[in-house]
């Protein structure tokens, strides 16, 4: 066993046993290795999960984008249908009064181009009620002509028009006859002019028997003879839309219609109005260019896209991706500070072995000197013995504070506290508590009320008091002188201990009460801790119905404050266990059944 144990001077002069690494910063390290990769993998998962929330969000907006462009290229579809069938009713409405009405003049060929022509009075007889004007004095302008193209000869009957308007309409009835009309057409329109000065133009052609054009027959009449008697007559008679789609639902309910002529003069429009995303026009070339314009109505999208058009779930998806990439920024957080608490634990198990190292190497130090009769004297053996109980006692104590620490964890501590004086017990920690601080060169002072008492558990209170002198001495620089003060604070007893070290910064105040924190200062140093002491100290406290802070110390060093209810100031009975109230950062509560706190541990920052 000696070839495994070294010596070596220790602070107080005497010699430590120093035992061999057992490897457990390698194990730390090795742990930590392990937990990052583990950690890189849940990130990367995370990440594909939200790639893939991502993709999917994609899919769902472009199919939903897909089935509105199909539902409206439909309902476009379906408007350029009912704007069609709107012209070619009216047309096929007119087909047989207008076929009727020129057969007279143009229902037979002549032999030849030189056959004499029938007059346009023919075509008045014939034609008086076709196409009537909405109002009489528009009746009264309509006229009839025919137009020789052997010779240009221009001949009319009924009224009298302008000579500019008679040659203005013979030039437009030639110039349509050559490009526009096909010779097996029965009849053709259009309309000439804008405004007041429109006239609407139906003529037909008369061919010779071997198909030269001989001559043009037409009506000039009203534009409004195109309007309600022919476009309301073809809205209310015939249906626009597919009846097996509309179940026989009138036009006006389902579609709204505007006919404009080829100048842009509107000549009809129903009374509803449809929605303007979903219009389309058909222009039919036998009315000269007449366009009609159809647009559907919010009735008749209900029931041509078998109910509503789907509207855009991209808004839907896009607050999904963002749940889900905070839900993921939530979770990369929380693995996050569960590394950090793996890294935290890992370094604590380190430290708390590597601070049981220093009682157990004095104690099998000592013991192996009084077991092979190695002291010279009985004060040598009484000083050995001495020594032995006091690492006992530490190594003791610091057990006791991880065994405390374990039940706080797991909610499971349980105090009684009592009405006492405190003066005593802090007395009696103190005098505990020197021959460490002299080893460590301070000095402990004291400045104690004797009249203060209050309602606390006193191995809780020894507990509290021994971490914060362990704090003190360990933190502060050699020679320091260490102040223990109890006093009255209005209702409150206060307990503080002061030290002449560095001092804890107040940026990392809050976070030094958490557990296994330690500051940076006190990791990259020699100084031995494992990051629970100030933690368990408040926890007591609060557990005690107290609190803990840290004070401000003119001209330096670190000022650790208990507060504790005064018994005076305290209606509940004695031995009745303290209400704990909420602890911060996740502290554990008071249980109802777990260990009384017993020998106070020896604990760090």
């Amino acid at each position: 066993m000696r070839a495994n144990i070294g010596t070596a001077p220790g602070a107080d002069g005497r010699d430590t046993v120093a035992f061999p690494s057992t490897g457990e910063r390698g194990g730390a390290g090795r742990t930590r290795v392990v937990w990052r990769s583990r950690a890189t993998l849940l990130v990367a998962l995370l990440a594909l999960t939200l790639v893939l929330a991502a993709v999917l969000a994609w899919e769902a907006h472009d199919a939903a984008r897909s089935h509105r462009a199909t539902a409206e290229r439909a309902l476009h579809d379906y408007a350029t249908f009912a704007a069609w069938e709107l012209l070619a009713d009216a047309a096929t409405t007119l087909q047989s009064e207008m076929t009727e009405a020129f057969a007279p003049v143009t229902g037979t060929r002549a032999v030849t181009v030189y056959d004499a022509l029938p007059s346009p009075e023919l075509l008045a007889a014939g034609a008086g009620g076709v196409l009537p004007c909405a109002s009489p004095r528009e009746q009264d302008d309509r006229w009839y002509f025919r137009i020789d193209f052997r010779d240009g000869a221009v001949t009319s009957a009924g009224a009298r028009p302008l000579p500019a308007e008679r040659e203005r309409i013979a030039r437009v009835i030639r110039e349509q006859a050559r490009t526009v009309y096909r010779p097996d057409w029965r009849w053709a329109g259009l309309i000439d002019g804008r405004g007041r000065d429109a006239r609407l133009l139906v003529y037909a052609v008369r061919y010779a028997e071997h198909g030269a054009p001989v001559a043009a027959y037409g009506i000039a009449t009203c534009p409004s003879a195109l309007g309600a008697p022919l476009f309301g007559g073809v809205m209310a008679r015939h249906a626009l839309l597919p009846r097996t789609l509309t179940s026989g639902e009138p036009n006006d309910s389902l579609v709204s219609v505007t006919v404009i002529g080829a100048g842009g003069d509107t000549l009809y429009r129903s009374a509803a109005r449809g929605l303007p995303l979903f219009t389309a026009d058909a222009t039919i070339e036998t009315f000269g260019g007449l366009t009609a314009r159809a647009a559907l109505r919010p009735r008749a999208i209900e029931r041509l896209a078998l109910g509503a058009i789907p509207r855009s779930k991209l808004p839907l998806l896009l607050g999904l991706l963002g749940l889900t990439a905070g839900m993921m920024v939530v979770a990369i957080l929380q693995l996050r500070r569960e590394q950090e608490l793996a890294r935290l634990r890992s370094d604590f198990i380190s430290s708390v072995s590597h601070e049981l190292r220093t009682p157990l190497s004095q104690i099998l130090l000592f013991a192996e000197t009084l077991s092979l009769g190695r002291v010279r004297s009985e004060a040598e053996r009484a000083d050995a013995t001495n020594v032995i109980v006091q690492e006992s006692r530490r190594l003791m104590q610091l057990v006791e504070n991880v065994l405390h620490f374990s039940r706080a964890e797991r909610r499971m501590t349980s105090l009684t506290p009592r009405e006492m004086p405190l003066a005593p017990c802090v007395r009696e920690t103190v005098a505990a508590w020197r021959p460490l601080a002299s080893g460590a060169g301070a000095t402990v002072r004291e400045e104690l009320d004797d009249t203060v008492a209050a309602r606390v558990d006193r191995g809780a209170l020894r507990q509290m008091l021994l971490n914060l002198l362990d704090n003190a001495v360990k933190y502060g620089p050699p020679g320091q002188t260490v102040t223990v003060r109890l006093e009255r604070a209005g209702d409150r007893a206060r307990l503080s201990v002061t030290d002449e070290g560095p001092g804890i910064p107040p940026e990392a105040r809050a976070r030094v009460w958490e557990p296994f924190y330690r500051m940076d200062r006190d990791v990259r140093s020699a100084t031995a801790g494992s990051g629970i002491g100030l933690f368990i100290v408040r926890e007591l406290a609060e557990l005690q119905n107290g609190s803990a802070r840290i004070a401000e110390v003119p001209g330096g060093g670190t000022r650790v404050v208990i507060e504790l209810a005064l018994a005076d100031a305290d209606d509940e009975a004695p031995g009745t266990p303290a209400a704990p109230p909420p602890a911060p950062g996740g502290g554990a509560r008071r249980a109802p059944s777990g260990g009384q706190v017993g020998h106070s541990p020896v604990e760090t920052r």
